[in-house]
């Protein structure tokens, strides 16, 4: 296992994990850090967030630090993946923050086709491309957005799941005040991103518009 710290937290992963940048943005503190930036600025006392899209549990701990433990849940779709964010959670002293296994969607019930690739944190669903080569496809729980949110009340979301948040933004959001996301243009191109923004929009939120690359911030009253 190798160990890294970012932000005064302490992240563990195996070796084989440490795929293409991974190892350099955990290395320069470049990880995550516009959705940590983000979260950082307009998390306010009271609120609940449900961090979509877990990977090593390092938005969830960030948050459990300024909301305790109890306002913080995550779901993640890869089943070592986790294990690894509740590792990493238990060994930042946030063990009673609640991660989910299953891959989030706009709808649906079941059992959804996941890619598992060896650099983790490109797993995603199956995209219009197919899967990459080297995925190993796994069936995971479907978690549906409207269920999340029914069971957890979160009133804020952040959203990095490689290409599914097409689905699950543009879907109702009731009782979110906040969204953080990563889009992936390029999954699904500019006019995916405009719909996202869009979908938002007409829920009442208002984009960021000082946003950092491929980061949308938006908030509602």
């Amino acid at each position: 296992m190798r160990s890294f710290t970012l932000r005064g937290l302490t992240l563990s992963l195996p070796e084989a994990a440490l795929k293409g940048n991974l190892e350099r943005a955990l290395s320069s503190g470049r990880y995550e850090n516009h959705e940590a930036d983000a979260l950082l600025s307009h998390l306010r006392p009271g609120d609940r967030l449900l961090d979509l899209g877990a990977g090593l549990g390092f938005i969830c701990a960030l948050a459990a630090g300024v909301l305790g433990e109890a306002a913080v849940f995550g779901v993640e779709a890869g089943p070592e993946t986790v294990r690894l964010a509740r590792r990493n959670l238990a060994a930042n002293g946030f063990a009673g923050v609640k991660v989910l296994r299953g891959a989030v969607v706009g709808r649906g019930e079941g059992e959804v086709e996941f890619g598992q690739r060896p650099a983790f944190w490109a797993s995603a669903l199956q995209g219009p491309e197919g899967w990459p080569e080297n995925a190993e496809v796994v069936r995971v729980p479907a978690r549906p957005i409207g269920r999340l949110l029914a069971r957890f009340a979160p009133t804020a979301i952040c959203c990095d799941i490689e290409g599914g948040e097409l689905d699950v933004l543009t879907q109702p959001l009731p009782g979110v005040r906040l969204v953080v996301v990563e889009t992936h243009p390029q999954v699904y191109g500019a006019e995916g991103v405009e719909r996202i923004r869009a979908a938002l929009s007409a829920q009442g939120f208002v984009m960021d518009e000082a946003a950092r690359k491929d980061t949308l911030t938006c908030q509602r009253a």
